[in-house]
């Protein structure tokens, strides 16, 4: 690209202290340079916001912002795209990691296919970093009523183009917030495209809010029915969609070889 345009990176933390270094070391380890990290830490009780300071004072573009009180992570990520000043913004929670060309490749593809939204595959790890031999694919082009049939869109690879002067912040969900987002912000996307390629690692820690599925079904229900305005039968039919799709389709088990850690 002849320019870089400013990414603004959204990392909201809650007590991430085993994990956030690694998380910031993968972005600055990314090939695309002019970014920003929006650090948006929710009154963590461990070391973490600690570290991520650590790291603001070394390097300007990592700017870490604290919440007056424990808000969750929709407020936290919402706080954090309100100071974002990126022609795009890109996501990625503080136990998240991605590879160090995913924000290059993945501008890249954007531009040369004429999209304002993108997505990628990215593949599980577990709370050691050990891969879990299971990555997601990215379908190839999406719509707002493909994302409603299920959560294409792996937070921690999306990245779209802003309007500065209109942001776009999502609803107040415990679960599901990033889709909520994303389904806000796609009846105002031209293109969506999905690069098929893994470019991130996704964390499965045990206990983790996402990983509560009677939780998360509500909240997908919640999300369809109170949010969208959809009918009891169709929130019903969505929320059966995104179960479907998610056993029988969007992930496919790897050999150890075809895993990214391997690679990084």
């Amino acid at each position: 690209m002849d320019k870089e345009p400013l990414i603004s990176i959204i990392t909201p933390n809650y007590n991430c202290a085993m994990y956030i270094a690694q998380t910031i070391e993968s972005v600055l380890a990314q090939t695309y340079r002019n970014w920003e990290m929006l650090i948006q830490d929710d009154c963590s009780s461990d070391d973490s916001l600690k570290i991520a300071l650590s790291y603001a004072q070394k390097d300007s573009r990592i700017k870490v912002e604290s919440n007056p009180n424990n808000v969750g992570a929709a407020t936290s990520r919402n706080n954090a795209i309100r100071r974002s000043k990126g022609e795009y913004l890109a996501f990625l929670d503080s136990d998240d990691l991605w590879i160090p060309t995913k924000l290059e490749k993945q501008m890249q593809f954007m531009q040369a296919n004429n999209c304002d939204f993108s997505y990628a595959g990215y593949e599980h790890i577990n709370q050691d970093g050990k891969s879990m031999l299971v990555q997601a694919k990215a379908t190839k082009h999406l719509t707002y009523r493909k994302l409603l049939l299920h959560c294409w869109t792996g937070c921690l690879t999306v990245v779209y183009k802003q309007d500065l002067s209109n942001k776009i912040y999502g609803p107040i969900l415990k679960n599901c917030n990033d889709h909520a987002l994303f389904l806000k912000v796609m009846p105002h996307i031209k293109n969506a495209m999905g690069l098929n390629e893994c470019l991130a690692m996704y964390r499965i820690r045990e206990g983790g809010i996402s990983r509560k599925k009677t939780n998360k079904l509500n909240s997908f229900y919640q999300l369809f029915h109170d949010y969208e305005g959809l009918s009891y039968i169709a929130s019903t039919f969505c929320l059966l969609t995104q179960i479907i799709i998610k056993q029988f389709y969007k992930y496919k088990k790897i050999t150890k070889s075809e895993s990214i850690t391997n690679n990084i």
